[in-house]
């Protein structure tokens, strides 16, 4: 077709557009019915998923249940991408679960599961409500009531003096990693830096160290190759303590050389509202020379920790949740709840996905994890062992997932007496296989 042969259009000029009421309709805003989206379950192995917690730089974090013991979890997801990205990611991570598996007190972090597959690994610690740091920057004055300041603190001492009675060196103790349960406990975290002594070395002697930089003893400011790991916790803790009660820091700089140039001279000073007690203690943890810093013997002798403080001020609460700005941090897993008990046979596949279904054992086993599939440790060939797709109670991927949707789906409504096949009976045909 030639260009004379198309036909000629016509368009409308803005008189013409203005007469016409067919292509807008306004619609007043009261009469728009907002119904929000809908949440949908999804269980990945025994657990139900909730809303997002927080996000970092590793991944994110969300809030489950347990359908087996009903215990409020967290899951910790880590996109295998994103840690190929940072620097070490993946070998802290590893090294994270591995100190995490041996460890058992009331004071660190516990590991609960641990579930993956090709692209995601899921870490379950127990549900802690928020951080400390969170608490802090929720109020005016950055810091704690003394009181509630000095029972944040002895917790601390507690966890970190088990740490080091495991002979693990944290390297990373600051309000950060410091996180609370509902009933107010206080949990070491991120272990992901820190560092396992030898089971027969002679002391605590350290050569790396990836903390953070406002909480660094003066011999890693100062650039020293060896120094004594409990003793950079202890300074580390001191710096905590300095800024729990004073929402200040003993060393600051406009940048980080700054700030290590100011470390490595060793010169601060102490608010006077500290009181002699306190100050004396802060002087104590944060000692110059480690052979003369506080130990954690020190530290629990030491009169500020051993007197009982009366509340004097209104401690700090739990701060709301910045979504929902819910102040008792409730469950998020009840919309999903409902949802599973209330869901439909088409709702069917979207419940179970058969990819998050399938997980990999790892190379070391935790509680509650599928055990590892070893190859025959006198085989002639020596190869090392292959990660096998399991599902998370042990049992053969194939064995539950050989169908695929539209089988399923056509299978079952071929299938009248599957119609009223519930969530329950899922859970217990995988309790079943676990037992088998």
């Amino acid at each position: 077709m030639s260009d004379g042969d198309l036909p000629h259009l016509d368009y409308l000029n803005e008189n013409e557009l203005m007469e016409m009421d067919t292509f807008i309709h306004r619609i007043d805003s009261t009469e728009v019915i907002y119904q929000p989206r809908r949440k949908r379950a999804k269980l990945i192995g025994k657990y139900l998923m909730g809303d997002l917690l927080g996000e970092g730089s590793y991944g994110k974090v969300k809030e489950m249940l347990d359908s087996e013991t009903l215990c409020r979890r967290a899951v910790k997801i880590l996109k295998k991408k994103k840690l190929r990205r940072i620097p070490n990611g993946e070998a802290n991570v590893k090294k994270e679960i591995q100190l995490l598996r041996r460890l058992q007190h009331k004071n660190v972090i516990q590991l609960v599961d641990v579930l993956y597959n090709e692209e995601k690994q899921k870490i379950y610690p127990p549900y802690c409500v928020c951080g400390m740091q969170e608490m802090l920057d929720s109020v005016p004055e950055k810091r704690f009531p003394v009181f509630q300041a000095h029972g944040y603190f002895c917790q601390l001492i507690n966890g970190l003096e088990y740490l080091h009675s495991q002979g693990i060196v944290h390297k990373d103790i600051k309000p950060g990693n410091l996180l609370l349960t509902t009933d107010g406990s206080l949990k070491i975290s991120d272990l992901g830096v820190a560092e396992a002594l030898h089971p027969f070395a002679e002391d605590d002697t350290c050569r790396t160290s990836q903390g953070s930089p406002a909480f660094q003893p003066p011999e890693i400011a100062n650039g020293l190759d060896t120094f004594s790991g409990f003793k950079v916790d202890i300074w580390s803790a001191g710096v905590t303590l300095y800024n729990i009660t004073t929402s200040l820091y003993p060393f600051e700089g406009d940048n980080i050389y700054k700030l290590f140039e100011n470390i490595g001279k060793g010169d601060y000073t102490i608010p006077e509202e500290c009181g002699p007690l306190l100050s004396d203690l802060l002087r104590g943890m944060l000692e110059y020379d480690p052979a003369k810093r506080f130990s954690i013997q020190n530290i629990r002798q030491h009169n500020w920790v051993r007197k009982k403080h009366p509340p004097s001020e209104r401690p700090v609460p739990i701060p709301a949740s910045a979504e929902s700005r819910d102040q008792w941090r409730s469950m998020t897993v009840v919309p999903y709840l409902e949802d599973l008990h209330g869901y439909t046979e088409d709702d069917d596949d979207e419940l179970y996905d058969g990819e998050d279904e399938i997980i990999y054992t790892q190379d070391f086993t935790v509680p509650g994890q599928v055990a590892e599939e070893h190859q025959d440790q006198g085989s002639a060939d020596h190869s090392p062992a292959v990660a096998k797709p399991v599902c998370v109670n042990g049992t053969e991927a194939g064995s539950l997932n050989s169908k695929t949707k539209g089988e399923r789906r056509s299978s079952s409504s071929s299938n009248p007496s599957r119609k009223g096949v519930s969530t329950a009976s899922k859970i217990r045909k995988l309790s079943t296989c676990k037992q088998q």
